[in-house]
């Protein structure tokens, strides 16, 4: 039996609620650019590159305006562009919490520093490479509007490794929360699509393979500045972390 997934935790919920309601449009489009910049590496047609059909979409479901779309993707093949380096820095937050920061960047000197600062002023630090990923494994997460019994029949046919119900409030309902193998993220999230399944996100991440439970109300808050401030960095793309906050603990 697989471990409960992130995607199942009361952060990644919150982190979610967050993003929907990010006042910083700006920032949000930055980093939106930057994944499809290098998702666009692997060609420019959003019909055969399947990481790029994905970072495209997600774009479009935070209303990113179609020309900042057109213009990330011609990036890749602009030769007077600043060269962007993916690179993942790793480390510890308050409570011994392992994180992970992916960043997208023009300039590591300027971003380095900045995640740093992150850690260090909110009770973090800064680990060595290899020394924080071993507690994660990459997989593939489609999340599909709503839940029950038959929509998770549907994502067992169309080849998911494990499928989780995300409970929501009324109106919207909850979502189910899909997992998949890497290689098999694209012809699930295709497959769900063509069973009729609405399709509110796909993308690749970090799954932590066991959760941390943080029942310590102030812990919990020094854990979520951290990931605030690291989420606030212009040059973050995204940030994974294995905690879980209890559900006696109110924000």
């Amino acid at each position: 039996m697989p471990p409960v997934m992130s995607g199942h935790s009361k952060w990644a919920t919150i982190k979610r609620q967050k993003g929907a309601n990010d006042a910083k449009r700006g920032a949000l489009f930055t980093k939106l650019g930057n994944q499809i910049a290098i998702a666009a590496r692997g060609g420019t047609d959003p019909a055969l590159n399947s990481a790029l059909a994905m970072a495209v979409e997600k774009a479009k479901a935070a209303n990113m305006p179609m020309s900042n779309i057109e213009r990330s993707i011609a990036r890749s093949a602009d030769k007077s562009a600043a060269v962007l380096e993916e690179i993942m820095y790793e480390g510890y937050g308050p409570g011994g919490v392992a994180v992970l920061v992916e960043v997208a960047t023009d300039n590591k000197n300027r971003t380095y520093p900045e995640v740093r600062t992150a850690f260090s002023k909110n009770g973090g630090s800064m680990a060595e490479p290899n020394s924080v990923a071993f507690q994660f494994s990459r997989k593939g997460v489609v999340r599909v509007k709503g839940t029950g019994e038959q929509i998770q029949l549907q994502a067992i046919e169309a080849g998911a490794e494990d499928v989780i119900d995300e409970p929501g409030p009324p109106p919207a309902g909850g979502e189910t929360v899909v997992y998949t193998t890497p290689n098999e993220l694209a012809k699930v999230r295709e497959a769900l699509k063509s069973a009729g399944l609405e399709v509110v996100e796909a993308e690749l991440t970090y799954v932590p393979n066991s959760n941390i439970e943080i029942s310590d109300r102030e812990t919990a808050r020094k854990i979520v500045n951290l990931m605030d401030a690291l989420e606030d960095l212009d040059d973050v793309v995204s940030t994974h972390t294995n905690f879980d906050i209890a559900d006696s603990v109110t924000l």
